[in-house]
């Protein structure tokens, strides 16, 4: 069975610009408000020259929003990345040198950072989660598991830590509630249990005909079989341990798409992938970030 992204996010240049466009338009209002009152202190005439150091090693993210921030706020600066999206700088490296009006230029600055350190900080962790998958592929045969997002997002983020999460070689989930069906344990106990949760699903031509995908958590054995025989295409093993991860891809034999979620870590990925289940669902990609570390410094003043 091939394993695909679901919902598919086409990231292009536009959607990205737009995106960046209003979450910086947000960020903004909420850090400058009625103006800049310590910018004002600098001489509006002046010009200044500028960069932004990365302090530790990342997967560089959020290019679209810091150019964003640096529209908005200094219209006619100029810039040159030295480090592209996507690739890894090294600590203390230049990854964005500036020029521009320093009183936008300092406007700019915490907004900038802000997006490059919560975004570079998604993506690069997403990274060490697809390389630690890619390491165990080595040694196991079996490995072909997909690193995936969650809906555990940053409140009006969300689309922006996705972007993350797909810089850093991860896959996206459902974007939201309006997507894709994923039927957990309340909605299983509110529909009188997981036969007849699927049976609602077929009956409801109105979800079947918008949802990206229609996927059921289920939490012992007895349920993936009950589950496969009402015809689940897509199947959520929660919370499971390996020994009975192991039996449940056994049991599915390729009927259904497989997905891992709850006790991922980056000491125990490895392992999971290796029972062979389709794809790992982590909410810590996006929900427990350590932002990365900027800086900007003026140059030449």
């Amino acid at each position: 069975m091939s394993v695909t992204t679901s919902p598919v996010l086409e990231y292009t240049t536009d959607m990205l610009r737009n995106l960046a466009q209003a979450d910086v338009a947000r960020a903004l209002a909420e850090d400058v408000g009625t103006g800049d009152l310590t910018a004002a202190l600098v001489p509006a005439s002046k010009i200044a020259r500028a960069r932004i150091l990365a302090r530790e090693a990342a997967i560089i993210c959020g290019g679209p929003w810091a150019e964003a921030a640096l529209r908005q706020a200094a219209p006619s600066a100029q810039w040159n990345w030295r480090v592209a999206e996507g690739q890894r700088c090294q600590p203390d490296q230049t990854v964005l040198e500036l020029t521009g009006p320093a009183r936008g230029l300092l406007t700019a600055e915490r907004t900038v950072l802000n997006f490059l350190q919560l975004l570079s900080a998604v993506a690069t962790r997403t990274a060490d989660y697809v390389a630690a998958i890619s390491e165990a592929s080595g040694s196991h045969a079996n490995v072909r598991g997909r690193i995936v997002d969650t809906r555990k997002t940053l409140p009006g983020l969300r689309l922006a830590q996705k972007y993350a999460v797909h810089c850093g070689g991860g896959w996206n989930h459902r974007i939201g509630l309006y997507d894709a069906v994923l039927i957990k344990e309340n909605h299983i106990a509110a529909a009188g249990g997981v036969t007849e949760v699927l049976a609602q699903v077929r009956a409801t031509p109105s979800i079947a005909g918008v949802a990206q995908f229609v996927e059921i958590e289920v939490e012992t054995l007895a349920q993936l079989e009950e589950a496969l025989q009402a015809g689940a295409t897509m199947v959520l093993l929660d919370n499971m341990d390996l020994p009975t991860l192991r039996e449940a891809v056994r049991l599915n034999a390729g009927r259904a798409i497989l997905e891992v979620s709850g006790g991922v870590n980056m000491g125990t990925v490895r392992e999971i992938a290796a029972t062979g289940v389709d794809r790992i669902s982590i909410g810590a990609l996006t929900k427990d970030v350590k932002a990365i570390d900027f800086s900007m410094r003026f140059m030449d003043l």
